[in-house]
């Protein structure tokens, strides 16, 4: 683990040593003239949360369901191998889930790294299912994740996966425990994961929310595992930016369905053309993959 006290920490730390102003919005350096950056290894701040994250964040969730995933899937071994690439690479956002039972692997992997130098955003799972029983609120949820993972805080804590524009009184108790958890410092940060267009549209005017995860890229529509055309989508999430949420684009490959190099960066520009997201989670299952969307993403251009 030495090597993650090179110069990717130093450079990319998002544990907030100070070292390094958030990178601008892509409107506010276009206005001022400057060239943008893109790089999955920027620093960039979440919406009014004041927490730091790489640009680029790294998914242990592709194809996940019960607990387990394709990155735990792969073992141990090589989670932890594919994990200190991104790491040192300075990809030191990592968006994991209860669903994908990816905090052991993490934990195992990170042990010799400090705690300031990573990012944890984590999300729970708030429906009945053969391999959980909720409990209805977030508390007990939420001191099991900071076992598994080892530490005393999540940064980001999300409620899972919804489905209708109905979630802000549905999942009510669990919002009102991690506003609980907000306020003693156990969570920094609360939002959802939407899996629909109208749990989005809710989630970009909704007060409590801080972070919102979106299906995003230039596709659009179910087929490219979105929750409606592109540019609606688009619209809704300019809304959301609008209002101080901080957005992280999910899906921007379209869930494995986008693997030409010229649709990958066809919706990377777009993505980040419009403006629409703070970052990015994409469940890189190799360290190729790692190279290639950190490549990809440092020659993102726009006109």
């Amino acid at each position: 683990m030495k090597k993650h006290t090179r110069r990717a920490f130093l450079r990319t730390s998002a544990g907030g040593a100070g070292l390094l102003a958030a990178a601008p919005s892509l409107l506010e350096a276009l206005d001022a003239g400057r060239t943008t950056s893109f790089a999955g290894s920027d620093v960039v701040t979440l919406g009014k949360t004041g927490i730091k994250v790489s640009r680029l964040a790294q998914g242990t969730g592709f194809n996940g369901g019960s607990q387990s995933s394709a990155h735990t899937r792969l073992g141990q071994e090589a989670f932890s191998r594919l994990l200190h690439h991104s790491l040192d690479e300075g990809v030191t956002f990592l968006d994991m889930a209860d669903l994908y039972g990816s905090h052991p692997y993490v934990l195992k992997t990170v042990k010799d790294v400090p705690r300031d130098n990573l990012v944890y955003l984590s999300k729970l799972w708030p429906r009945k299912e053969d391999w959980i029983t909720p409990s209805g609120g977030a508390k007990r949820e939420v001191t099991r994740f900071l076992k598994e993972l080892g530490t005393d805080h999540l940064d980001v804590c999300l409620i899972h996966c919804m489905l209708n524009d109905q979630w802000p009184t549905e999942y009510e108790h669990i919002r009102d425990e991690l506003s609980q958890l907000k306020e003693s410092g156990e969570v920094r940060a609360v939002g959802v994961s939407c899996h629909d267009f109208g749990a989005l549209k809710v989630a970009a005017e909704h007060p409590w929310v801080d972070v919102i995860f979106a299906r995003i890229n230039d596709k659009g529509g179910r087929e490219y595992s979105c929750d409606a055309s592109a540019p609606e989508v688009a619209e809704v999430l300019k809304t959301a930016r609008a209002n101080g949420k901080a957005v992280v684009g999910m899906k921007i490959f379209g869930a494995g369905k986008l693997v030409e190099p010229e649709e990958k960066d066809a919706s990377l520009k777009y993505v980040f053309g419009n403006d629409l997201v703070d970052a990015v989670t994409i469940g890189m299952l190799s360290t190729d993959q790692v190279d290639d969307t950190l490549q990809r993403m440092a020659r993102v251009r726009v006109s």
